[in-house]
């Protein structure tokens, strides 16, 4: 089983920088693209002017979130190509300091609403459209060990690794949100 990458987000502000939604989109863009690509590449796809990009990725970037992959030399100009990460990124109450706890826990659980609400949208979205494709919605209880609680979580990372980067000119952008948490006794 490969390893995958994990990045944890341990401050108030690398939740801050990565739960703002314009940079959500600004990463699911760089997700989609099957290569390294400028920020300039990013903002037309996006339809935005490059210096908005230009900031927020930079943002993302600070925290790791964006890394620079080449550079070229192109009519004396330097073009930077960047790629977004492609392991999991986590957000883990238990290793911020007491002090600031009550903060984080406040910017996470937005961080989480965030999440929720854009997937939702594009849940929504995919139903209102004449060309819907595959969509899938469930909720439901699993009942399981330990154990097997890591086991699923580890074999989830692994599908979205796998599945994570367009390799190929045919795929197609499917989301997937999961949620897995153990219910409090």
């Amino acid at each position: 089983m490969a390893v995958i990458e994990k990045k944890v987000l341990k401050t108030i502000e690398e939740i801050r920088i990565f739960s703002d939604p314009y940079r959500m989109k600004i990463m699911n863009q760089y997700r989609k693209t099957s290569r390294p690509a400028t920020i300039k590449e990013i903002a037309d796809k996006l339809g935005e002017v490059p210096a908005k990009v230009y900031y927020h990725a930079r943002k993302l970037e600070s925290i790791g979130l964006l890394e620079l992959a080449e550079t070229k030399l192109i009519n004396g100009i330097t073009a930077k190509y960047y790629t977004a990460f492609e392991g999991t990124i986590e957000v883990n109450q238990d290793i911020v300091d007491d002090s600031i706890k009550e903060v984080y826990a406040s910017e996470a659980q937005k961080l989480i609403a965030r999440t929720f609400d854009e997937s939702k949208e594009r849940y929504l979205n995919n139903k209102r459209s004449k060309s819907a494709g595959i969509a899938l919605l469930m909720n439901t209880d699993l009942f399981m060990t330990p154990d097997e609680a890591k086991d699923l979580k580890a074999y989830l990372e692994q599908l979205t690794s796998k599945y994570g980067k367009k390799t190929k000119p045919e795929q197609s952008s499917y989301h997937f949100l999961s949620s897995l948490s153990n219910d409090p006794d």
